[in-house]
């Protein structure tokens, strides 16, 4: 990503002056919490994309990167997040956090920002229980490719790049049941359509062709900066990935971006509160999930991260080829995309990704 640079000059011209007129209402409120931790992707939460709401409220954003929502889940789950304020579920595996009860239902009067979202995700069930409470506001999405190095590959890949024997140990997955395990069906032939929603003998072929796949592989990678390492080092050539290392290493190596015709993976992410959080921190979560959907953090990911918020707050004040960086020139991209799906069996998913990674 050219974070240098472009953060430089994004911090600059945005997070000044403008902020404390987004947030002057904030900043009584917050007062008397000096620090909030937000438990997110580390490509979420670049601490600058913070840094507007510290300043304008006075309380301190501590950034807690995860690994995967599987673990983020079972922390929750288990009560070993306890120190958690603000969390990152996905939008379509928040009806887990949700059955489970463990997120607080939330007020979306108090989230004025809210009216502002682009009308599928203001308009989504996915987030809500089955009386209609909502539980969870999605607010940053975008699509996982397959980054490569254009400089070893001879051709564009696809998933099925991903186990070919002729690039072992240069290749790489997350660590990741549900995307890994779909990505695997579709090399199998299941239709896309039916992906997440495998039987039993589709599932048992998804998991035979990825314990074939696993010598083949450098790393099954946890963080986006870790797997942005490996291609840095030369150890990963061909990755299902975030566009992460491909923004950051751009004009450094060699470096490519596939959109797999057999579908690209959408994701969505969500901003929820634990239901334990007291009161006092749940005034300031709501300020914060407003500050999200709002400009100032809009402008940020956009710039910096080249990722698009479910507001379309911004999008008029983008260029078009800034829209077309973050998928948003066009707004029926979004038809084209697979959303991942947690199916009710996602617990055989799992017990089946465990038995692959310990084969």
């Amino acid at each position: 990503m050219a974070f240098t640079m472009t953060r430089r000059n994004a911090l600059a011209t945005m997070a000044g002056g403008a902020a404390a007129g987004l947030l002057g209402r904030a900043g009584t409120a917050s007062a008397a919490v000096p620090e909030m931790v937000w438990a997110t992707w580390d490509s979420n939460g670049h601490p600058e994309y913070v840094v507007p709401f510290q300043k304008d409220t006075g309380t301190t954003i501590k950034l807690s990167y995860l690994s995967s929502e599987d673990a983020q889940f079972a922390a929750l789950k288990t009560g070993s997040a306890a120190d958690w304020d603000m969390i990152n579920p996905s939008l379509n595996g928040s009806w887990r956090y949700i059955k489970a009860g463990l997120l607080k239902k939330l007020d979306l009067s108090q989230i004025p920002n809210v009216a502002k979202m682009y009308d599928v995700f203001r308009t989504t069930k996915k987030v809500q229980n089955d009386a209609g409470d909502t539980f969870a506001i999605p607010y940053l999405w975008g699509l996982n490719p397959i980054v490569y190095r254009t400089d070893k590959l001879d051709k564009e890949p696809d998933y099925t790049t991903l186990f070919d024997k002729k690039y072992a140990g240069q290749l790489a997955m997350r660590d990741y049941a549900l995307e890994s395990i779909a990505i695997a069906g579709l090399v199998v032939g299941v239709p896309r359509d039916k992906v997440f929603t495998m039987d039993a003998k589709e599932l048992a072929e998804a998991k035979k062709l990825l314990i074939t796949q696993k010598p083949l592989l450098r790393a099954y990678w946890q963080t986006i900066g870790d797997l942005t390492n490996l291609f840095a080092t030369g150890e990963v050539t061909c990755a299902f990935s975030w566009r992460v290392p491909y923004d950051e290493l751009q004009g450094k190596m060699a470096m490519g971006m596939a959109k797999p015709k057999a579908g690209v993976m959408g994701w969505c992410d969500c901003f929820a509160m634990p239901a334990s959080l007291p009161d006092d921190k749940a005034a300031v979560a709501y300020k914060f999930i407003d500050y999200l959907l709002g400009p100032t953090y809009s402008s940020l990911v956009a710039k910096i991260g080249h990722y698009a918020t479910t507001s379309s707050v911004i999008r008029d004040q983008l260029s078009k080829e800034e829209q077309a960086t973050i998928f948003i020139d066009d707004m029926d991209v979004m038809k084209s995309f697979m959303w991942p799906v947690a199916p009710d069996n996602y617990s055989d998913w799992l017990k089946i990704w465990n038995e692959v990674k310990a084969s």
